[in-house]
């Protein structure tokens, strides 16, 4: 099976609409009738033919089989997938990668000091304090609709337990600060 765009998935990707999510728009992308299934697997990772299967209900894809057993084979493939967990992934890797990046952006003497205290290497504990500290200083540093984004998407990137702890050391260092 070899997936090519449809007319609609060539529209959506031309207006940029939000429709789609980044892993989508990649594998529509990709979809360009000469990758077959496997290439695909190897491209996007073990749940691309879930992914494929998706976009082929919602009108995104096609898919030109010569012979009808073609697609019963395909179908077998596709079906014994395990649906890969949705959402973002999240770990405190991710989120130092995020803030790291954001913190580079600044370029001043105060983002870098807290860029090299994110590279160190810390326990999850002063990994979190680190963030929150690093949360503080650019929320001080950027306009507020930016920090806002940027406090938005470090939670997006945290696992939840962590944000949650995040969102404790962010509350009790502010109680500390209005006193």
């Amino acid at each position: 099976m070899r997936p090519i765009k449809t007319d609609l998935a060539r529209q959506t990707l031309l207006v940029h609409t939000g429709t789609l999510g980044m892993r989508e728009r990649r594998t529509l992308i990709l979809c360009d009738g000469q990758r077959d299934l496997a290439e695909l697997v190897r491209l996007l990772g073990q749940d691309a033919p879930l992914l494929v299967q998706r976009l082929m209900h919602d009108g995104y894809l096609t898919a030109t089989l010569s012979r009808p057993e073609a697609r019963s084979a395909v179908e077998r493939i596709v079906a014994p997938v395990t649906p890969a967990p949705t959402g973002p992934r999240r770990s405190l890797v991710a989120a130092r990668v995020y803030l790291t990046g954001m913190l580079e952006l600044q370029r001043d003497d105060g983002a870098r000091c807290h860029r090299e205290r994110l590279q160190s290497r810390l326990d999850d504990d002063a990994m979190l304090a680190a963030l929150a500290d690093a949360l503080r200083f650019l929320e001080a540093s950027v306009a507020t609709t930016l920090a806002g984004r940027i406090r938005e998407r470090l939670l997006e990137a945290l696992p939840e337990d962590a944000a949650h702890r995040l969102q404790n050391v962010s509350d009790a260092a502010l109680d500390i600060a209005a006193r």
